[in-house]
């Protein structure tokens, strides 16, 4: 019996479940705050030892050549040693909560840190903060697997591994439990939440032990919220929720792009250009663009062309020229890192293009002499409405970005621009960036209670396989045999190969069945009637109920790809299962 044995058997004996989760969310808080302070420490570290040289006020070659070397770097660390996909964080995330699953992979705990690091590091145009999920919800889901935990418990760990990620990286424990409470989680109970606080908490005090308690932005409030400019605000949540637009639809089909290219040397060759033209060309694309962020909210703005060719771009109309090309090309950085073999986010994606979208619109309103907007305030607020946009996310985006500079007296500026830039999107696109692909295969839970409780029945499980089948050339007395020792009322007609033909219920030849001398006259293929509607074996399961709310029918034949039966599925089965899910998941 080893260690961890004997501390099973000693905390059931000791330590209630509930009490214990507590001690764990702590143990979790603390090693994804590690995790997060190392995968910081190894991003800065690798972009200060290749770009401490460079100048910053001429060209720099080595902008075309540093993003190919992390790339490849990134992909033959992921091909050759990891061996599995370990991009999308939080779309994985997703993916585990929306099928129930709650064993993440050992290597998770470690491997993307790895990847990431080399691909930010070298100039990668993503954020950490996805790779930091997946790894603080791997270190969740792999603590509570080592004490032997429930599946319950387990997926409050992943939860809390996530949140504890957001909150040690920005050093924001609000917005860490609010981004896996809008996001990621399906319900919102005590017994998930407590767990959560506790998480967030322990990972930002450690994050503050670790790096100091300032904030990650500098941002100093020079002017206050102001009443006059709520519809200058209200306009940039309009912009920002069409910049959040562009940014989804445009990083789709960049992503579809990518997915057609079939050989990984074309893709990582493909992106490996792209990316390096666009840093060459645009050094605000370099890494993460946290400089680029800084420099706004300090009013600096004149250093955000520093080492371009653009480097007499810093002023008036121009810069604000420059800084929309950033804005546009940011996208296809994104993409083609991502695309070509390189590990990360868009969260700090999202956060880059909303202070420029932000500080845009500011400049333009103040450049035109309309009126005076405070360009700082605008570039803070504009981070907060993309991010809602993107992520659909309002809540997490407001506290976010408060938390990120101490913009708390702006939460009025930070509301108006998060709530309207999410309802604009909402007009276009139901769901984020995140979920997109998940919920196109109807595979992503929502809180939706009804869709989500249907999200978890499978096909597999409902499908009842106990109908005796029948072959059209068979007789009527040889059908009436098979009746007599059937318990069903519904016959499926199979050819020789298997595929169904048509089915045969007992109530449309009730009236002849007891009639002997009709018993050689009639075939089964002269009795059977065609289904309703037939059910794919791979359809979700919101699809097949969609099937019988039009077909007014209880029972519908399931066939696979080629045609051939499979079995039936009922709507009284999916019932009974719908009943089961939902007191399971709803005990608490």
């Amino acid at each position: 019996m080893n260690i961890i044995d004997k501390i099973i058997i000693w905390r059931e004996k000791h330590i209630k479940e509930k009490t214990f989760v507590l001690i764990l969310s702590l143990f979790v808080g603390f090693f994804t705050a590690i995790a997060a302070f190392i995968l910081k420490s190894l991003v800065h570290f690798i972009q200060t030892f290749l770009t401490q040289n460079f100048n910053l006020e001429g060209v720099n070659y080595l902008y075309l050549v540093y993003p190919i070397i992390g790339i490849f770097f990134a992909w033959a660390f992921v091909y050759f040693i990891v061996k599995d996909d370990i991009s999308h964080g939080v779309t994985k995330i997703l993916y585990f909560i929306s099928q129930r699953q709650s064993r993440i992979k050992r290597h998770n705990v470690w491997t993307s840190v790895v990847a990431s690091s080399i691909t930010i590091g070298f100039g990668g145009s993503v954020g950490a903060e996805a790779p930091m999920v997946l790894t603080g919800s791997a270190i969740g889901s792999n603590v509570g697997s080592m004490f032997k935990m429930n599946h319950k418990t387990l997926q409050t760990l992943i939860g809390c591994g996530a949140a504890a990620a957001l909150a040690a990286i920005f050093k924001a424990p609000i917005a860490g439990v609010l981004f896996t409470l809008e996001v990621l989680m399906l319900d919102l109970t005590l017994s998930s939440v407590v767990p959560l606080l506790i998480c967030a908490v322990t990972a930002t005090s450690t994050s503050y032990i670790l790096s100091g308690s300032q904030p990650v932005f500098d941002f100093v409030v020079n002017e206050p919220f102001s009443v006059s400019r709520i519809p200058y605000i209200v306009l940039l949540g309009l912009f920002c929720g069409f910049v959040s637009l562009y940014f989804t639809r445009g990083m789709n089909w960049m992503e579809d792009i990518f997915r057609k290219l079939a050989s990984p040397y074309k893709k990582m060759a493909f992106g490996g250009i792209i990316l390096s033209v666009l840093i060459f060309l645009f050094p605000s694309l370099y890494g993460e663009g946290y400089d680029t962020i800084e420099y706004l909210l300090g009013n600096h703005p004149e250093n955000v062309t520093n080492g371009s060719i653009f480097r007499n771009f810093d002023h008036g109309w121009l810069l604000v020229a420059y800084l929309g090309l950033v804005v546009i090309f940011k996208i296809f950085a994104s993409c083609a890192t991502n695309g070509s073999g390189g590990t990360g986010g868009i969260f700090a994606p999202s956060l880059f293009m909303g202070c420029i979208s932000g500080f845009i619109l500011a400049k333009c309103i103040n450049l035109s002499g309309i009126a005076d907007m405070p360009e700082e305030n605008f570039a803070l607020a504009g981070m907060a409405g993309v991010m809602a946009g993107v992520m659909h996310s309002p809540l997490t985006a407001i506290f976010l970005i408060a938390e990120l500079t101490g913009g708390y007296t702006l939460f009025m500026t930070l509301m108006i621009t998060a709530v309207i830039s999410y309802i604009t999107i909402l007009i276009f696109e139901p769901y984020s960036l995140y979920a997109m692909r998940l919920a196109k295969k109807g595979e992503l839970i929502t809180h939706h209670k009804d869709k989500a409780v249907l999200t978890m029945l499978k096909m597999g499980n409902v499908i009842e396989k106990d109908f005796q089948t029948v072959a059209p050339e068979q007789s009527l007395g040889e059908l009436v045999k098979i009746i007599s020792a059937s318990h069903r009322n519904l016959f499926p007609v199979v050819d020789y190969n298997g595929k169904l033909m048509g089915i045969v219920q007992l109530d449309d030849i009730r009236n002849i069945m007891f009639r002997p001398m009709l018993y050689s006259r009639f075939k089964v293929e002269q009795l059977m009637t065609a289904p309703p509607a037939f059910v794919n074996e791979d359809a979700t399961m919101e699809k097949v109920m969609e099937l019988f709310e039009s077909t007014n029918a209880w029972n519908l034949p399931v066939i696979d790809k080629d045609g051939k039966y499979v079995g039936f599925v009922s709507k009284s089965k999916i019932f009974n299962s719908y009943r089961s899910v939902l007191v399971h998941f709803s005990e608490e």
